[in-house]
C-alpha cells in the first residue's frame, strides 16, 4: 500500500512540476532539495530529475548524488513545498547565502606548548613533532578557491599524487590543469549567477585559510617588512584540494553541498570551512548546508573544522554547532602592530593599526577633535562629529589636518570612517575603540592609528585643554613577545549553542587575529602604489583560526591515519592550553578571565599527537542527538547511511540525553540543584597497562564526584567508563565552569564542563 502512495505522489508531484511560465515566475529562487543518503531515496530522486528536466532542462543547478542524495533547482515556492511532501524527502528549503569568517601564530603556539608543559613538569606529554614531511593527508577548503603560482603551494619534495585521489583540476579561461601540481591536488569550482567560472582566488581570503592550514615553509616573508619571518601552515606536508564556493554573492548553500558531495568522493581527509550563517540560524539541521554535508562527511571518517563566526562577543553567538563539526573560536597571538602617536606636548602613546604614513617624526601636524570640526546642520549632533559620522564634518575644517575620533557609533564601521575622513582631506586619523587597538586594521599608505579607551581619554584631554594640539602618526612597526597572549578575540563568537545548550561549543580556539599568510599576487587593493605587489597579507578572524587547528587534524591523521574524526577532536580538544604567556588564565579582550563559552577547551597546542586517552564520539551517539533534538527515525533512516538494524530512538524518559553523549566536553542546562549524572568512556592510544586518576576544578557551590576515580586500561580492555554526579545546595545559578582531569604523570586528558541554570 505504501509503495502505491508513493508512486501516487511521484506522478502528482511530476504533473505538479508540469506548470506554465507564469507560474514559474512566481519565484525564481533556488532551493535545495536533500534527500538524504545515497543508499535510500534513489528511485524518488531519479523521478524527481527526470520531471524536472522534462519541465526545463536549466532547471536543475546541482545535482548531489555521489555522498548523498538531493538537488538544487529553480523552483517556484508552491513546487518547493509540494516536493517536500514526498516521503522520498528529508527536506526541502531556500538555497541560503552563507558569509566568509573574515608566520608567527605557529612559532607562538610552539612556545605556548612548552609553557604549558612546564607548568605542569610533563614535558614528556608535549613532545613537538617537527616532522614537515610530505605525505599523502589531504587537506579540502572549502573557500574563494586559490592563487597556484603562491610559493606557499609548490610540490618541492612530494612524491606522486595519493592512489586514493580520486578528485579533479577543473580547467577554466584562467586556471589550467598544470595549476595543479603534486601538493595542489585538486582544484573544483561551483558557479553561481553573474559570478566567474573558475576555481582561481580573486578574492585572497581562500588563498590565506589554505597557506595557514598547509602552506610550505616560505623564508622572509612579510608584509611589506611586517610580520617578518618563515611563513608556514599548521602541517606543510598536507596536500591541497580546493572547492571554491564562495563568489561574489557569499557562499551558495547549494554550492556548499555541491562541494561536499563530491569531496566525499575524492578522497580528502579533512575539511576546512572558515565560512557559515549569520548567528541563530536554526537549529534546524536539516535546512543548514554544513551540518548536512559535513555529517556525511563524518560518516566516511572525514574531519571537519568549521569556524565559531565573528558575531562575538554577544551571548549565543556561536555557529557550526553540529556535534560532528570541530568549531573554532580566535585568540591573539604575541605579535603587536605598533603605530606610535607623538602629542605636542612630547607625550608619545603606542597606537595600532597597519599603516605605512610618511608624516613627520616631529608633532607639527594639527589635531582636531571630531566635535571641533562639526559642520553646520540640523540634522547631525555634536555627538556625531565625535564618532566621525560621515556627513557629519566641515570639510574645510578636515582638511589638512589629522582627526581624532570615537568609535561608539555602531550604524558606521570603521572602514566607512575612514574612507570619509580621507575624502575630506584629512593628512591622518587617530580613532579611540578598544576593540580596533586589539585587531589591526590596514590603511595602506594613510596614516592611521587606533588607541584603546584609556589612551583616548588623555588624547582629548589634551586636545581640548590645549590652544593648538599638534600631534603626528608613526609608520608600524612590528613588535613580537607582547604580553599577555593569547586573549580571546573581541569578534570571537561565544557559546552556548543556539541550537541546545547541552553541548558545549565552541570546542578550541586558535590564532585568528593579525595572521599573515599567502596573498594573490594580482590584488592592487593591498598594494601601496609605488610597490610592488606583495605575496603575503595580514587578516584576522575566526576564518585565520580555523585553517590552524585543520593543518593540526591533518598532522594527527597522518601520524594516526585509523583515528576516526572524533578521536582527532578529542586530542585536539583534552591536550589544549588555558594559560597565557604570563602564566595566568587566558583573558577576553574585555579583561575577564576566559570560559569553556569563549574558547571551548581553551587554545589548540601545536602537538596534540600524544592525547593519552580519548573520547570517541560514536555515529550512534549522533543519531541519538538527531533524536533528542526531535527527529523521528524514519528521517533519520534517510539521512544515515550506518544506521544499524533496528534502532529506535531513546525513550523520552532519559535524562539529559545530550549531556550524556560521550564528547569531551561536558553541559548541563537548567540545573536545578538535584543530583545530575552523565557518563563518559575513554579510549586509551597507549600501549601497555596504565592506570590514570581523577581531579576535579570546580566552583565552591558546585560538588563534582568522579566515579570510579581511578580508571585501569591493559593491552584488552582498551575503554573504561566514568560517571560524573554534579549537585548543589541550592545556591547555584548562572554558568558555572570547570574540568575534569584525568592524569598518570605522563599524560594529562582534560575535559571542560559548563552546568548551568538557564
Amino acid at each position: 500500500m505504501k509503495s502505491v502512495y508513493v508512486l501516487c505522489s511521484l506522478i502528482l508531484l511530476i504533473s505538479l512540476l508540469r506548470k506554465s511560465k507564469a507560474d514559474e515566475a512566481e519565484n525564481n529562487g533556488v532551493y535545495i532539495v536533500y534527500m538524504g543518503n545515497a543508499a535510500t531515496s534513489t528511485n524518488n530522486h531519479n523521478l524527481l530529475l527526470t520531471s524536472l528536466l522534462q519541465r526545463e532542462r536549466k532547471a536543475i543547478v546541482h545535482n548531489y548524488q555521489n555522498s548523498f542524495l538531493g538537488f538544487a533547482a529553480h523552483l517556484t515556492e508552491k513546487e518547493a513545498q509540494d516536493i517536500a511532501l514526498n516521503p522520498g524527502v528529508v527536506s526541502v528549503f531556500p538555497d541560503p547565502v552563507l558569509q566568509l569568517h573574515t608566520t608567527r601564530s605557529w612559532d607562538f603556539l610552539k612556545y605556548q606548548t612548552l609553557v604549558e608543559a612546564n607548568i605542569r613538569q610533563t614535558s614528556a606529554a608535549y613532545n613537538i613533532s617537527s616532522s614537515h614531511a610530505a605525505s599523502d593527508v589531504v587537506i579540502g577548503v572549502m573557500d574563494t578557491g586559490i592563487w597556484p603560482e603562491s610559493e606557499s603551494f609548490n610540490d618541492d619534495g612530494f612524491g606522486p599524487i595519493p592512489k586514493k585521489w580520486k578528485g579533479t583540476c577543473m580547467e577554466s579561461k584562467d586556471f589550467k590543469a598544470k595549476n595543479c601540481n603534486r601538493k595542489l591536488i585538486g582544484a573544483r569550482y561551483y558557479k553561481a549567477r553573474g559570478d566567474f567560472s573558475s576555481a582561481r582566488d580573486r578574492n585572497g581570503h581562500g588563498t590565506h585559510v589554505a597557506s595557514t592550514a598547509a602552506g610550505n615553509t616560505v623564508s622572509n616573508a612579510s608584509y611589506y617588512g611586517l610580520a617578518m619571518g618563515s611563513a608556514k601552515g599548521g602541517f606543510p606536508g598536507s596536500r591541497i584540494a580546493v572547492y571554491r564556493v564562495c563568489g561574489i554573492r557569499g557562499c551558495l548553500g547549494s554550492n556548499i553541498l555541491a562541494a561536499f558531495d563530491d569531496a566525499i568522493a575524492d578522497g580528502v581527509d579533512v575539511l576546512s570551512l572558515s565560512l557559515g550563517s549569520t548567528a541563530g540560524y536554526g537549529p534546524n539541521f536539516q535546512r543548514d548546508p554544513i551540518a548536512i554535508g559535513s555529517f556525511h562527511a563524518v560518516e566516511k571518517g572525514i574531519t571537519v573544522v568549521c569556524s565559531a563566526g565573528n558575531e562575538g562577543p554577544g551571548r549565543e553567538s556561536v555557529v557550526n554547532v553540529a556535534p560532528w563539526v570541530l568549531t573554532v573560536a580566535a585568540t591573539s597571538i604575541d605579535r603587536d602592530f605598533q603605530a606610535d602617536i607623538t602629542l605636542g606636548d612630547k607625550t608619545v602613546i603606542k597606537g595600532g593599526g597597519i599603516n605605512f604614513g610618511e608624516l613627520q617624526r616631529s608633532p607639527v601636524h594639527r589635531l582636531l577633535y571630531g566635535s571641533s570640526v562639526q559642520r553646520n546642520s540640523t540634522i547631525y549632533d555634536e555627538s556625531d562629529a565625535k564618532n566621525c559620522v560621515p556627513r557629519s564634518l566641515d570639510p574645510n575644517k578636515v582638511r589638512g589636518n589629522i582627526v581624532l575620533c570615537e568609535n561608539q557609533e555602531g550604524l558606521y564601521t570603521l572602514k566607512q570612517k575612514l574612507s570619509t575622513i580621507k575624502q575630506l582631506g584629512a593628512i591622518g586619523m587617530i580613532i579611540i575603540s578598544d576593540d580596533a587597538r586589539a585587531v589591526a586594521s590596514a590603511s595602506g599608505s594613510f596614516p592611521l592609528a587606533t588607541v584603546n579607551r584609556k589612551d583616548g581619554t588623555d588624547i582629548i584631554s589634551y586636545v581640548t585643554t590645549t590652544r593648538k594640539p599638534m600631534a603626528t602618526i608613526r609608520p608600524t612597526v612590528t613588535v613580537t613577545q607582547y604580553k599577555p597572549a593569547p586573549v580571546v578575540a573581541y569578534f570571537s563568537a561565544r557559546g552556548p549553542s543556539y541550537a541546545t545548550q547541552d553541548l558545549l561549543k565552541p570546542d578550541v580556539a586558535a590564532p585568528g587575529v593579525a595572521i599573515l599568510a599567502s596573498w594573490p599576487d594580482n590584488d592592487s587593493v593591498v598594494k601601496l602604489a609605488g610597490k610592488s605587489r606583495p605575496h603575503f597579507f595580514i587578516l584576522s578572524g575566526t576564518s585565520m583560526a580555523c585553517p590552524h587547528v585543520s593543518g593540526l587534524a591533518a598532522m594527527i591523521k597522518a601520524q594516526n591515519p585509523d583515528w576516526s574524526p572524533s578521536a582527532v577532536r578529542s586530542a585536539l580538544m583534552t591536550t589544549a592550553s588555558q594559560t597565557n604567556n604570563v602564566r595566568k588564565p587566558i583573558t577576553t579582550n574585555s579583561g575577564s578571565i576566559a570560559t569553556s563559552y569563549d574558547f571551548g577547551a581553551g587554545e589548540v597546542s601545536s602537538s596534540p599527537l600524544q592525547p593519552g586517552l580519548v573520547y570517541e564520539t560514536e555515529i550512534i551517539d549522533y543519531l541519538h542527538f538527531l533524536c533528542n533534538i526531535g527527529y523521528n527515525v524514519a528521517t533519520i533512516k534517510r539521512i544515515s547511511s550506518t544506521i544499524p538494524p533496528g534502532f529506535t530512538c531513546p525513550t523520552k524518559s532519559t535524562k539529559n540525553p545530550i549531556s550524556n553523549m560521550n564528547y569531551p566536553s561536558i553541559a548541563i542546562s537548567r540545573f536545578n540543584g538535584k543530583e545530575s549524572k552523565v557518563t563518559r568512556t575513554l579510549t586509551n592510544v597507549e600501549s601497555g597497562d596504565i592506570t590514570y586518576t581523577a581531579s576535579v576544578e570546580a566552583p565552591k557551590s558546585l560538588d563534582v564526584k568522579v566515579t570510579p576515580n581511578t580508571l585501569k586500561f591493559t593491552e584488552n580492555e582498551k575503554k573504561q567508563t566514568f560517571e560524573v554526579k554534579f549537585s548543589s545546595d541550592g545556591r547555584l545559578s548562572g554558568d558555572n565552569f570547570g574540568a575534569i582531569i584525568w592524569s598518570n604523570g605522563k599524560y594529562r586528558v582534560r575535559s571542560p564542563f559548563v552546568v548551568s541554570s538557564k
